[in-house]
């Protein structure tokens, strides 16, 4: 049997989008990148690297939803995307500096505000991530970045990748919650709405700097959002923690 709704009518538990939402990806990944190439005497705009990486992350995660791959890992379809970005951006490297560069996903930096909301939240709730990120990934980035997760979810567990209803529904289960007791906290509004659909309660966090400081992401407030914050200690603050 599911736990009660608290009084208060409260999340009991927050679940965050991780790639943007908690972590800076595409600053974390043009410095590895920029570190490699200079290593190799190769120039090149890593930022539009690291763009071109990420851009294909939708894509390939599509194929695996309409069985054209099969399932595979997050680490798996970012090294395929690497190998054919590599060739474009003129860096040639070996196959063991490839499997290091693909790792940069796992060492990601936080944006400045990370910890210390979710120190705060966690006060209050149970935390965690919901990351189409794998389980390997999601650990060794909580550990590089000190992120003080209650419990680590991935669509790893689910074979599954979000936006499909099984994650945010399968998460909600593994927390012994009904939907309604969960909030997921995510900086995309397409995440937020597929959440939404499920029952999910749901936070849009801002990160205008998230594609960088030329590029404009649509950090408007989300009305259809339980809470809209500037970031994760003013979502704390919002939240009573």
């Amino acid at each position: 049997m599911k736990r009660g709704t608290p009084a208060s009518g409260r999340p009991r538990a927050l679940v965050f989008d991780v790639f943007g939402t908690v972590v800076d990806w595409r600053g974390s990944i043009a410095r590895e990148a920029r570190r490699i190439g200079r290593a190799h005497g190769v120039k090149a705009d890593w930022g539009a690297f690291a763009d071109a990486w990420r851009a294909g992350y939708r894509p390939a995660m599509e194929r695996v939803r309409r069985g054209e791959l099969p399932w595979q890992s997050i680490d798996a379809l970012h090294r395929r995307i690497l190998q054919s970005l590599l060739g474009r951006s003129g860096l040639r490297i070996a196959p063991r500096e490839i499997d290091e560069l693909n790792r940069a996903w796992h060492r990601l930096t936080p944006w400045p505000d990370t910890v210390r909301g979710l120190q705060r939240l966690k006060r209050r709730y149970v935390i965690g991530t919901l990351s189409n990120g794998n389980m390997a990934l999601l650990i060794d980035l909580a550990k590089s970045a000190g992120l003080p997760w209650d419990c680590i979810l991935s669509a790893e567990l689910f074979r599954h990748y979000k936006p499909d209803p099984e994650v945010y529904l399968g998460a909600a289960a593994l927390l012994d919650l009904q939907p309604r007791e969960v909030m997921l906290v995510a900086a995309h509004k397409d995440d937020l709405a597929a959440a939404r659909r499920c029952g999910f309660r749901t936070a849009f966090v801002q990160r205008p700097l998230e594609h960088g400081k030329v590029a404009t992401a649509d950090v408007s407030p989300d009305r259809r959002c339980t809470v809209n914050a500037a970031d994760f200690v003013d979502l704390a603050r919002q939240l009573g923690a």
